[in-house]
């Protein structure tokens, strides 16, 4: 039996909107490779949006898009009502590989956007130090990150993506080169963080579980070209506490339907 639930109407003006947004690279002699093909989505205020996808579909692609990180094809993608039309301070971006200068530390790391918008010393540290606290390393501003767990640097850059105040927050698999224990600590860690700083988010995952825990709603790709074919509002309360969330007798169901859309599972019948 579906699970899907419908989502109710929000009169809540989109923050980003991607509107029939296309990829397609010229291979030269091999001809042209789409991947993405007509994509909507809208990101409303406040919300947590989980991306889930089969490998080569685009997610990450798509996640650049909207970064203003990559120019679409075809179709448009708008931020706060104006058309994208590159990187802009309202977005902020955390990267799956950490993306962190070795030769720097921690709060210099986290205060390089600040540095680029021309912020003061004293102010940037404030704020900077700020951020640290607040993703649960106080006491680290001085470490490098050769010295940090691959856990603590992925913090160190969901912290420097914060600092800046954008409106929007995107990941891609920010937590997929980690082990599940530390994953799991993570995950909960954001919930708490994302439910205190409000931040509109977009997230691609492969994780099912994840995407349930985190999500308001959870969008699904297609396979290359990839198309948002379902979205599945998550009616689970508490995102804020993402254990409890995979405790509820509600995600068994909610996997389930995610894996027969994902076709998880259908190649060893």
């Amino acid at each position: 039996m579906s699970t899907v639930i419908t989502r109710k109407a929000d009169t809540a003006t989109p923050l980003v909107s991607v509107a029939r947004v296309s990829q397609i690279y010229d291979k030269g002699a091999a001809g042209s490779l789409t991947v993405l093909e007509n994509v909507d989505l809208d990101l409303r205020p406040g919300e947590i949006v989980g991306l889930l996808g089969r490998s080569g579909s685009g997610k990450s692609t798509l996640l650049r898009a909207i970064a203003g990180l990559v120019r679409p094809s075809k179709g448009t993608i708008s931020f706060a009502g104006s058309p994208l039309v590159g990187p802009t301070a309202g977005i902020a971006v955390v990267f799956q590989s950490f993306a962190l200068f070795p030769w720097l530390t921690v709060l210099q790391n986290v205060e390089l956007g600040l540095e680029a918008q021309g912020v003061l010393p004293a102010e940037r540290r404030k704020s900077a130090l700020a951020a640290i606290d607040l993703i649960g390393l106080d006491g680290f501003e001085s470490a490098y990150p050769k010295e940090l767990s691959g856990g603590m640097r992925q913090r160190v850059g969901l912290a420097r993506a914060l600092v800046v105040h954008p409106r929007v927050l995107l990941m891609d698999e920010p937590f997929s080169a980690l082990d599940a224990q530390t994953k799991m600590v993570l995950q909960q860690d954001l919930g708490r963080t994302l439910a205190e700083t409000g931040k509109t988010t977009l997230f691609v995952t492969h994780d099912l579980v994840e995407a349930i825990a985190l999500s308001d709603r959870v969008l699904v790709m297609s396979q290359r070209p990839g198309t948002i074919i379902e979205e599945i509002v998550i009616d689970i309360p508490g995102r804020e506490n993402p254990m409890e969330r995979r405790k509820s007798p509600k995600t068994g169901p909610y996997i389930a339907q995610l894996m027969s859309l994902l076709h998880i599972g259908e190649e060893v019948h």
